[in-house]
């Protein structure tokens, strides 16, 4: 049995006579550490005896022998769990082999489990490979050794497009810089690459062997001395790594190779690290809710188990399991929605008081009628009445800062009793190679591989613990996004980046993908009915711990500034700071929409089963921002903020102001802590806008800078502080804000320290009826305590009443 939560069970290793045994009976060791049924192809007995031994002489703390199970494997998108594939998309399990399907450049597969990381170790690494497409542009089949990043994290190596290539160019051995023909012409023919390192006192010697597959005859075979670091990282297959890697929607023919399909991939020996926790699937990642439904159901849970893309002959079903004195007992099946790949339970009556283990099984059918079982587990925690709410506030993952390890690193010491994701849990650059806008089906792989990078980073603080996941902007492939109740973007070739036009630009299916993969297991929504084009809805409300959330979707039914003839950007750009346009403004532009309207009347008047209110959405409901990207470029207008249009922003504020409300958002990439005004300043609520995990694009609020008219700064001074008037006239009173500097560093944690990157937490106190909040730094550890780890202005504690006005905090 294999379990990706890291509670594998691993076969043991055989004895030396014993292993030799087997490959003397035609079974090679690599298939040792398969599941059962793995089917490979016979090499000669020389090679296979020499991995063998490189098995059997690997202390056992170090095993490492591995083979692809892909003989074994139904055809499918997803290659397994061993691997990550880039782009996702690209790659196919088919026959048996791993086909890469597009033509372009650096198209790659890495070893989740395997990395080079012994200098005075040995390895042995095999793979079959066969040019599917030949190409005069041919880029070459074959394996890269030493990719990683500056960190040399197994998960940041993937996006790594360099390092020692091993491999075959048309009918030539290609190793490093050096090129060595082969005896003849191999056309379309498989053969097999054959890579043996052994150390040399701080260098390693490479022996290289090329194959012709049908009669193991010798083609070529090399020796060359390298550096001990230039092979240390990941190892990945690549096909046309020769070739610049191309976006899909840009790809033309005269920039594509060859295409090549691998089988047979084997690795062994005491220079690898093995980590058969770092598989990442079948089962990615759970994320769960447990809310108070306030009526018959009681304590409803509801969990969402995501999976690798699988295919028509794989196993279509996932099975929730719960421990209940001491014993696993089913609470039933459920079958894989094959669109978003993903799998939702739902389970009323819940028993709320008691924390529960759960884990989620699936059973992945092989070839030969076999399986192999993953297991996925965690916690459903108990309800925490009684006490404070802790609640963890992220958003904002730019994957220059990919795998965020300070962020999910605090976020597990600080142990938060629920964690909200408050959007853009990608962008449209994650991972490389481009976004996809159609076909539909295409987009929408596109989109997934995107998405688990979110799920590979922050799935451990999921596990245990309830999970709020909003989709905003850049979930749905657009820069910006004023959704026009679902209506689809007209004129996109004036747009191509979906930055400047209303409506949605991708296929309805995949934009309901991106609703599901984030909120399937939210409460049911209040109303649900999709939009008149087909996109689905999803507000509605959680109660959890004595606390009332109200769940928004702040965009998907905001105005686009089109209809008033705004150019995004430019518009604006000349005219006075203080100046308020009252042709940017109109009775008939929507924010939320009519139908979140009057939920958001409802749900501030019903005080049932909680005591403390919060709203969550994308973003914050005022224009606090002065400069982007750059501290020195001033940008008056920001359309993208929820602080237009104004009237409409005003009429959702006087309509929370009677829930007395915290407003708890981001985007922004700019955490800030303001007070909203509508009749007059600090009439209204509280706004806690996070900082962002890995900010990209950056903003800087400096109105003191620009001259903007300043009152009432707060007791604690700081500069750009106090009660303004936004761009749009907006009323807003900021008490603090996590202005960044400009991040310059090579290494991705600094420069996302430097950007103002972190995350915000919230204690909500039940008794006392205040909030805490807090907004920390990004690299920091939380347990020294340092004043300093959070950003100046911060921590603040405000009371209920204060979303109403009544204020106490100067």
């Amino acid at each position: 049995m294999k379990c990706s939560n890291g509670k594998s069970t691993q076969p043991k290793l055989m004895s030396r006579r014993a292993a030799l045994k087997f490959v003397g009976a035609g079974v090679g060791a690599g298939v040792l550490a398969a599941s059962s049924g793995c089917a490979r192809s016979l090499r000669n007995q020389k090679a296979d005896t020499a991995l063998a031994e490189l098995a059997v002489n690997t202390d056992a703390s170090h095993v490492t022998q591995m083979q692809d199970n892909w003989q074994q494997t139904h055809d499918r998108v997803w290659l397994g769990g061993e691997f990550w594939a880039n782009p996702m998309e690209d790659w196919q399990v088919k026959e048996g082999h791993a086909h890469c399907i597009n033509p372009g450049g650096n198209r790659s597969v890495h070893s989740l489990t395997h990395q080079l990381k012994h200098k005075q170790g040995s390895f042995e690494i095999r793979v079959r490979l066969q040019s599917l497409a030949p190409n005069e542009n041919d880029g070459g089949g074959g394996v890269r050794l030493g990719v990683r990043s500056e960190l040399n994290e197994y998960r940041s190596n993937c996006f790594v497009r360099e390092g020692y290539d091993v491999g075959v160019i048309k009918n030539t051995l290609i190793v490093g810089s050096e090129r060595i023909p082969l005896k003849i012409d191999i056309a379309d023919k498989p053969v097999d690459l054959i890579i043996m390192g052994k150390p040399q006192v701080g260098a390693m010697l490479l022996d290289v062997e090329v194959h012709l597959a049908e009669n193991q005859r010798l083609l070529v075979e090399h020796s060359l001395l390298v550096s001990a670091d230039e092979v240390l990282g990941n190892v990945a297959l690549v096909s046309n790594f020769a070739l610049p890697a191309t976006d899909f929607q840009s790809d033309a023919k005269e920039h594509n190779g060859s295409r090549y399909r691998f089988s047979d991939w084997r690795m062994a020996g005491s220079a690898f690290e093995y980590l058969p926790e770092q598989r990442f699937g079948p089962i990615l990642w759970t994320m769960y809710t447990l809310s108070d439904s306030q009526s018959e159901k009681g304590f409803v849970l509801k969990l969402s188990a995501l999976l690798g893309p699988l295919g028509a002959k794989d196993n279509q079903s996932v099975e929730l399991q719960v421990k209940r004195r001491g014993q696993w007992a089913s609470l039933g099946h459920s079958q894989i929605d094959p669109a978003a790949s993903l799998a939702s339970f739902t389970h009323e009556n819940w028993d709320e008081s008691q924390s529960a283990e759960f884990r989620v099984v699936y059973n992945q059918l092989l070839k030969d009628g076999s399986h192999t079982t993953d297991i996925y587990s965690g916690t459903i925690q108990a309800d925490p009445k009684g006490r404070p709410l802790r609640m963890a506030s992220l958003t904002c993952q730019n994957d220059y800062a990919f795998p965020y390890a300070p962020v999910a690193e605090n976020l597990q010491k600080l142990n938060p009793d629920l964690v909200f994701f408050s959007g853009d849990q990608l962008y449209e650059h994650h991972g490389g190679f481009g976004y996809v806008r159609a076909p539909s089906q295409r987009a929408t792989m596109n989109y997934l591989r995107m998405y688990y990078q979110f799920g590979w980073s922050f799935r451990e603080i999921m596990r245990d613990r309830p999970t709020v996941c909003l989709p905003d902007d850049h979930d749905v492939l657009q820069g910006n996004l004023w959704g026009e109740g679902g209506a689809p973007m007209q004129h996109i070739e004036r747009d191509p980046s979906a930055s400047i036009l209303g409506g949605y630009i991708q296929p309805v299916s995949m934009v309901n993908v991106v609703h599901k993969t984030n909120t399937a297991h939210h409460p049911t929504g209040f109303d649900t009915t999709p939009n008149p084009s087909g996109i689905s809805s999803y507000y509605g409300s959680l109660i959890y711990g004595d606390v009332g959330f109200a769940i928004l979707a702040d965009r998907q039914w905001k105005s686009a500034p089109e209809g008033i003839g705004v150019v995004v950007g430019a518009t604006g750009q000349d005219e006075a700071p203080g100046y308020v346009n009252p042709d940017f403004d109109g009775p008939d532009l929507a924010l939320l929409g009519q139908r979140q309207e009057e939920y958001l009347k409802q749900w501030g008047q019903d005080w049932r089963g909680h005591k403390l209110k919060a709203v969550l959405s994308q973003t914050v409901f005022a224009g606090i921002a002065t400069h982007q990207p750059r501290p020195d470029r001033y940008l008056k207008y920001d359309f993208d903020s929820s602080g237009w249009p104004a009237s409409a922003r005003n009429n959702a504020i006087d309509i929370m102001r009677e829930s007395a409300a915290l407003h708890i958002c981001g985007d922004t990439h700019l955490g800030t802590l303001s007070q909203y005004g509508v009749h007059n300043q600090r009439d209204s609520n509280w706004a806690f806008c996070s900082p962002a995990i890995a900010a990209g694009w950056p903003r800087w609020w400096k109105p003191d800078a620009v001259g903007f008219d300043v009152k009432n700064r707060p007791e604690h001074g700081l500069a750009n502080t106090g009660e303004y008037l936004d761009a749009f006239g907006n009323k807003m009173y900021v008490y603090a804000v996590a202005n960044p500097l400009v991040g310059k560093s090579a290494n991705r944690y600094v420069q996302a320290h430097e950007k103002g990157s972190g995350f915000g937490m919230i204690t909500f106190d039940i008794e006392k009826q205040t909030y805490t909040l807090e907004a920390y730094k990004f690299l920091i550890d939380v347990t020294d305590n340092k004043a300093t780890n959070q950003y100046d202005g911060w921590p603040v504690t405000i009371h209920k009443d204060e979303n109403r006005g009544m204020n106490q905090l100067r």
